[in-house]
Parts: C-alpha cells; structure tokens; sequence
C-alpha cells in the first residue's frame, strides 16, 4: 500500500503527483460536484467500481520508466520519534442536569423555526432539531424512562482542549497537564490539524469517554456546528452527521439510522435508556440484584431486565450515508462505559454481585484509575501533515501512522498491579491482532460490548475486527520498577481487504514488515518499587474465570431463519437520488439478487418477541468482512457450519461478527423492547459506503412489518417522508 522507504526521488514524485490528481476527485465527489455515476463514465471507476490502472492516477500502476508499481507516499514524521509523548486518556463528557439544557428536551421532535446550512451554505429557515417530526420518530418509553442525566456535545472542527477532564485524580500517570491547553495534534512535533481536516466531539483531542449507568436513562444532545459549506472539509468528508450508539439497546429513533442526518445549525436528542433488555418480560419486579446499577453509597439499585444481557463498552459514531468512513476517520467517534451492579466500576465492593474488575476505589462507581480506554486507529497525513484520505481503494483505507487515543506511538505509565484495558478498533479497514512484546499472558474478559461467559487466557489476542472491543485484564504486579513493555500489532496488510498474514512476535518485532502499522505501537512503563495496593479479583483463584453467562434461548422457539450473503457485483435497482448508493459491494438475501444499498428499501421485518437464527456468509474469498448488525445482539452457534469452531472468546453476546475469508457465521437473535428501522452492514466502512449495507424494520407493536415505515429524507428545510422504495419478498 506504501512506499518502501529505500523509494527514490522519482517514484516519490510520481507518487505525490498520483495522490493529488485523486485527492482533486475526492474533493469533488465529496463536495457534490461530481457523482460515482459520472467518474464510471468518464472511466475513473471501472464497471467493477474500482479506480481505473491509469498512469498518473492508480497508486498502482507503474512509471514511465516500467519501474515498480509506485505505491502511496508515507505520512512524514515532523521529527516525531515512536514512544516520546504520553497517551492520553479519554476526555470525560460533562453530565449536567436535564434542566440545563435550552429548548427542554421533548418526546417529538422540536420544530420551532431556525436557520440551517443550506446549499453552499447559504443559510435557509429550517426545524431546529433535525429529528425526524412526528409520532413515528417520537422517543418511545418517554414517559416509562424519563431522561435523568443530560449530556451536550458540538461537532466542530479542530481547536485546542482547555478543560481536559480525564477522570483521574491524579495526572502524573499519564504525564499530561490539564492546566495547559491540549493542542489538536498527534504528536508535539507534528503540525496541528486544522478545522477542516480533523472534526471530533468538542473539536478537541483525546477522544471523548461519556459514562453511564444502568436506571439512569440520557439524553445526548448532539449539535452539528461544522462548516456551513460542504466544500470546507479538506477534501473530504460531509458535514451531515448521524449518531449512532453502537449497539444501544433502544429505539430506532435513537439509533443513529444512516438516513437521519442533521445539518449544521440543528441539533438532535437522542434518548439513551439504559435498560438491561428483556425488561418488558424477564424480573418485571426487579428483584434480582444481579439486574441493577450502583446507587451512589455502595448499595444497588435492582432493575427490570435479564441480568445475563448486562453491557460495558460501548462506542458511538457518525453514520451519515455514504460518509461514514470519512467521518468516522475525521475524528466523529468516542467511547462510552456503561456501569452496573455486576460491573460497577468499584474493585473493593464485596457484595457478592459485583465482579470486582480492576478500576479504582475513590468513587462508588465508574473509578477510572485502573480502567483505561484505549481507541486504535491508523491515519495518514500529506506532506503538509494534515489528515489525508483516500477512498479510490474500495478494498478499504489504510493509514501508516499507528495511534492509540489519536497519539502516535505514545508511552503510559502503569503501577505494579492489575489493569483493565478496554480497546476499541476505530479504523475504517484495519484489523488489530494484539500481544505483549514479552509474550506475556493477557486474560480476555470481553468481546464487544459485554463480558465473557468466562474469562479467557491469552498470549496473543485474536483478530480484531472493525468496531470490535476487546476487554483485556492485564497484570504487572511481578515486574519491577522502570520495566518497559509494549503492546505489539502482529496483524500485517497489504491492502485493506482482509489481514494479508499474521506474523509471529519475532517477525512483527524485527522491523522487516512493509506495513508500517505492524509492530511495537505503545509502551508501558511500569514505575513502583513495591506492588500497588489491589482490590480486584483474582483470576487464578477456583471460580474466578466466570463473569456472566449467556441468556439461555433454548425455550424460545425459532421463528425464522435468514442467509445473508456479503460480496461484490452488486445491482441497483432503486434510483432515488439519497437513499440509494452505487458501489461495487453489496448483499444478497435468502438467495436472491446481490443488491446495492438502498436505505428506503427494506430487507427484513423480524416479528416483535420472536426469535431468529441467521447465517452472514462471505460471498468471497478474497476479503475479510467485519459484520454489525444494529439494535440487537446475537449469540455465535457455529462458525462455517461447525459448533466446535467457535473460539472461547466468541462464545459471550455479540454485535459484530468477522466472517473471515470465504467464511460464515451462524448467530440466534431475539427481538423485543423497541421498534423502528434498523440497519445491518460492513463495519469496513468503506465497504459500508460503497453500498454493503442494508435496513430491517422491528414493529414495535409485536406485528411483522408487511407495511414498511415510510423512509426519512432530510432537507435543511425539513424532513420529508416518501413510501419505501422496494421491499424484499422475503423481508416478513
């Protein structure tokens, strides 16, 4: 994918001038000047939807002079060296009362006259809240689970952090000063990014953590303050957003649905309930502790639901169609923790429910001293060292610089104990494949949003696909003071199909692999001349494996089983001008055509309290597809048709689901609680944009939805509604 760095002048040259000539396309494709329709005409795509091998154009294709392919130039470094910053942690997300927030959230959306970017920019009269209007996209359980916690975030572009808030007490562990500003930058040494290449929530740097806990139910003002004019994105990028909760388990008008974008000028309330699912039928009496939250003075607050559907690490991103991996990579991603009775945030409270996992004592709950988020990413930068993209490689981006909570190559300082380290993949098509640079062993205790079924020991970590989380307990009470190890990728790409080979820890160690993501990417420094004090659980005692079981579905009976086919060659057979998308990928259902994404066409309509079993299947060989399916989580039955196939690390609740090449997976669902239109895709979300993706709606009332809800098309002057524009024969 990137030079060699033994390139010559020459093909460095030639490959700036490639990197240009594409990056004048993206420009205009991003900005609406131009469509994918018209580039396949003009013969930059080819029918395949690929860029075409043309000389001064593919980063592929050879010189003049037949030399090598030319490959993509690398990010300049700025003198920055691997392990002389310190990584930050997340920025906590302020929780204010619900009374600060002005107008007062209300259950419809608010539509009281505003002016909204309109086209260019130009200011137009449009509803304040870019929420779709009407009962259809009112909050529902709005009076069941009144918000009680409010939170208030501006997308905007790139400025300087002056009240970083890392949640700790105190700050020498990480070697940052929150009394000095944060500069929106990667490294000291690299030029800070401007305010149209890098977007994030605050337009600050670190990456924002937001925490909550279960009975607590928030409200997520989300303001879209980015450009007025789409052309002010740095080439990329579109200043529409939609937030998605990833894997929230709430209703779709909350879900972040890829065709309700807002524009600048607009906000919109999303209603997070924070519910263990299944509250409508399992412990409606709430009299099991095991389903509950802190109450703030040791105690529990018990709650409705199925204590084994309890939920950790979450995420949540923009989902703006046909943009999600421009925006997801300009930084419109953060972490959120959600706290409970079972994982309370308090390793010292011994009541016999609390799992006890690394995390600190000063607080009652959501103790952050040993819980550390950690947000993985690769980006890229032109010579100029402002974020770049490039979207002509359909397989999926790749960057060459390696970050950990958008700093390159950052060291932490970690005391002698254990630590809980949630890691998030937040790359556009990068997967992670993690290890200890001593070869260590790690202890697995989640995957995705949720805790194992029982913990999992580990001297290297499985591939980690796009959107995927992994929990990992890691202990350094038995090394002394001034040890330093490091976090090591072993997973090498050529491209950003699939991981082209997964190198052993002397191979990934020696420097020898051409990816420049492979390798040492964050170093510990453990400092303590004496073990610290720990209160956490003790994984090597009897028992201490187990966290939280799987729901037992066994009594449910299957009402339907569906096969989703992921590939290439994909047709469209809508036209609508927003909802539907061109690009080479797609899906195909129950055997039928292989389909573009069409968010007004509907794919499925599983029936409410029901439960289903469907199988994702890997149209092809030569890609890895990382699979999300919104709203509900599934549990893994069997990998390539086989039960014994499915790892120990898989066998807990999960919402994304790596197919492997030329592989399948067979999970069980069950539907309940919510409604509403819902999405299922690649989380390479370049595949995602490129049309892999498509919608499933959930009748809140119990029924199939044989008449699918009218699809959402928003306009800065408002949202309008259309019929769907094809439903599938299978769908019901």
């Amino acid at each position: 994918m990137y030079l060699s760095t033994q390139a010559s002048p020459q093909q460095l040259r030639q490959a700036e001038q490639a990197r240009r000539n594409r990056q004048d396309i993206v420009k205009a494709l991003s900005q609406g000047q131009v469509s994918r329709r018209d580039l396949l005409r003009w013969g930059v795509f080819t029918a395949g939807g690929g860029l075409a091998l043309k000389n001064g154009l593919s980063p592929f294709v050879g010189n003049a002079y037949g030399e090598i392919p030319t490959g993509v130039p690398r990010s300049p470094l700025f003198g920055a060296a691997s392990f002389d910053m310190p990584m930050p942690r997340c920025d906590l997300m302020e929780r204010k009362s619900l009374s600060s927030l002005t107008p007062t959230p209300q259950q419809a959306a608010n539509t009281t006259p505003t002016k909204v970017a309109g086209p260019d920019g130009i200011l137009v009269d449009g509803p304040m809240e870019g929420r779709p209007p009407g009962p259809i996209w009112a909050h529902q359980g709005w009076g069941l689970f009144p918000p009680k916690v409010a939170v208030e975030q501006w997308q905007k572009g790139a400025e300087s952090c002056f009240d970083y808030r890392p949640g700790v007490n105190s700050y020498s562990n990480c070697d940052i000063d929150p009394a000095v500003a944060v500069k929106p930058c990667f490294h000291p040494r690299m030029p800070n990014q401007s305010e149209q290449a890098l977007w994030t929530f605050g337009g600050t740097v670190p990456p924002k953590l937001l925490q909550g806990r279960y009975g607590e139910p928030i409200l997520f003002r989300h303001h879209n303050a980015l450009p007025a004019k789409v052309s002010a994105n740095a080439g990329f990028g579109r200043n529409t957003i939609s937030t998605h909760e990833h894997n929230g388990h709430h209703g779709a008008e909350s879900d972040g649905f890829t065709g309700a974008f807002f524009f600048p000028g607009q906000y919109y309330d999303y209603h997070w309930p924070i519910v263990h699912a299944g509250f409508r039928t399992i412990n409606t009496n709430a009299t099991d502790p095991r389903c509950g939250a802190p109450d703030g003075n040791g105690g529990i607050t018990k709650l409705p639901g199925d204590w084994r559907e309890t939920m950790s690490t979450h995420w949540f991103h923009d989902h703006m169609f046909s943009f999600t991996s421009q925006n997801v990579y300009k930084g419109i991603a953060a972490m959120f923790n959600l706290y409970s009775s079972l994982d309370r945030g308090n390793e010292a409270i011994n009541d016999g429910v609390n799992l006890r996992l690394p995390s600190g004592t000063a607080k009652d709950w959501g103790n952050l001293e040993y819980d550390v988020n950690i947000m993985l990413c690769d980006k890229a930068s032109g010579q100029d060292g402002q974020l770049a993209f490039d979207i002509f490689n359909f397989d999926g981006f790749l960057g060459d610089l390696m970050m950990a909570n958008l700093a390159y190559k950052p060291y932490f300082y970690v005391e002698r104990r254990k630590y809980r380290f949630r890691f998030l993949n937040a790359s556009v098509a990068r997967f992670f494949k993690l290890s200890l640079s001593n070869g260590a062993p790690m202890i697995q205790i989640g995957n995705d949003g949720n805790l194992l079924p029982r913990a999992v020991q580990l001297s290297q970590l499985d591939e980690m696909g796009i959107a995927e989380r992994f929990d990992v307990v890691i202990d350094f009470s038995n090394y002394s003071d001034g040890t330093k190890i490091h976090m090591v990728n072993l997973a090498e790409h050529s491209d950003g199909r699939r991981v082209a080979k997964n190198l052993s820890l002397s191979e990934a160690l020696s420097g020898r692999s051409d990816d420049p993501c492979v390798g040492k990417f964050l170093e510990f420094r453990v400092r303590g001349t004496t073990r610290a004090v720990d209160n956490s659980r003790d994984f090597s005692k009897p028992g201490g494996m187990d966290l939280i079981p799987n729901p037992d579905l066994s009594k449910i009976p299957v009402a339907r089983q569906r096969t989703f086919e992921w590939g290439r060659g994909a047709s469209q057979t809508t036209k609508d001008p927003v909802s539907s998308a061109l690009g080479p990928w797609g899906v195909k259902v129950d055997g039928g055509a292989m389909l573009a994404a069409d968010f007004g066409r509907t794919s499925a309509a599983p029936k409410n309290g029901t439960r289903e079993i469907w199988t994702l299947v890997n149209g092809g060989g030569g890609w890895d597809h990382p699979i999300h399916i919104h709203f509900e989580e599934g549990q893994v039955l069997a990998r390539d048709g086989s039960a014994s196939k499915v790892p120990p690390w898989e066998r807990g609740r999960k919402d994304v689901y790596r197919l492997r090449p030329g592989g399948s997976i067979t999970i069980t669902m069950q539907f309940r609680d919510w409604g509403g239109m819902f999405m299922e895709h690649c989380h390479n979300t370049v595949h995602e944009d490129n049309a892999m993706l498509l919608r499933w709606d959930l009748d809140r009332n119990g029924a199939a939805v044989l008449n699918p809800l009218p699809t959402p098309i928003p306009k800065p002057t408002g949202v309008t509604f259309l019929p769907p524009t094809d439903r599938l024969p299978t769908a019901g």
